[in-house]
């Protein structure tokens, strides 16, 4: 229980710090996810080239990255 007393606009102006604190949490949360699922698929295009280079079959390439063998044969 509050022992003060506080004025609506007090109140409504907590409460929207402390929404505008969870949505900068949220997006920050979700910028990460983002970039790591990008250097992820970073990670994957780049192994792919190499085994490429080494003269791997595309579909073996396909196989071992999970990339589809179109984006193999495009590197």
């Amino acid at each position: 229980m509050l022992t003060e007393d506080i004025t609506v606009e007090e109140l409504a102006a907590v409460r929207y710090e402390e929404g505008w604190e969870d949505g900068r949490e949220e997006g920050r949360k979700a910028g990460h996810a983002e970039g790591h699922a990008e250097g992820l698929k970073e990670k994957e295009l780049e192994i792919a080239r190499n085994l490429k280079k080494l003269g791997l079959p595309v579909s073996q390439i396909a196989e071992g990255t999970g990339l589809p063998p179109e984006a193999v044969e495009k590197l």
